[in-house]
């Protein structure tokens, strides 16, 4: 079974938002709220996956950002 597509579109949205807003080191990272990103604490699970897979970092003060 594949992943839900809405899992795919957050991931997608989150990714999207996070580049817009230059997001790419601890010192430009933003919050999901900021970022723009609509019901932040939504999906938890997926910004847990999107952080073990090296997607995201999250920083001590809760903020994100890519890893690119």
């Amino acid at each position: 079974m594949g992943v839900p597509p809405v899992l795919m579109l957050r991931r997608k949205m989150i990714i999207r938002k996070l580049s817009e807003y230059g997001a790419f080191s601890e010192e430009s990272a933003v919050t999901l709220k900021d970022a723009g990103i609509f019901n932040p604490n939504a999906f938890k699970r997926l910004t847990k996956i999107m952080e073990k897979r090296n997607i995201l970092t999250q920083t001590t003060d809760g903020k994100y950002y890519l890893n690119k």
